[in-house]
């Protein structure tokens, strides 16, 4: 099993969960994070006073599945966060050892 810690722009949210759904990939959890990489923040103007943003904000994703459909999953995260500037994001992944449903006790990919 690998976990999938997606680090994406707010505006794509919808467009990969969607396309995550219609691929029958339902399970993830969404976080509003902050940071920064290469973009390096943005400055803004407020009352004639511009003010540097350091941490840009983004909407970070998690998604367990298995891994026979970790490439199906990557695949969907790239072809629809992408805009091809800096600052789409970043795509993390990690084995998990064991996955258990709180309600049931189930194990493994059948907690999936």
């Amino acid at each position: 099993m690998k976990k999938i810690e997606a680090i994406i722009r707010h505006f794509k949210l919808e467009d990969v969960k969607n396309s995550l759904a219609d691929q029958g990939i339902h399970g993830m959890t969404v976080a509003e994070v902050r940071g920064f990489g290469r973009q390096k923040g943005h400055s803004e103007m407020y009352r004639g006073t511009e003010y540097a943003i350091d941490f840009v904000p983004k909407v970070k994703l998690e998604i367990v599945c298995t891994a026979d459909s970790l490439k199906k999953v990557i695949d969907i995260i790239l072809q629809t966060a992408q805009t091809g500037n800096i600052g789409d994001g970043k795509i993390f992944i990690t084995d998990l050892s064991d996955v258990i449903r709180i309600r049931t006790g189930e194990m493994g990919e059948d907690a999936i």
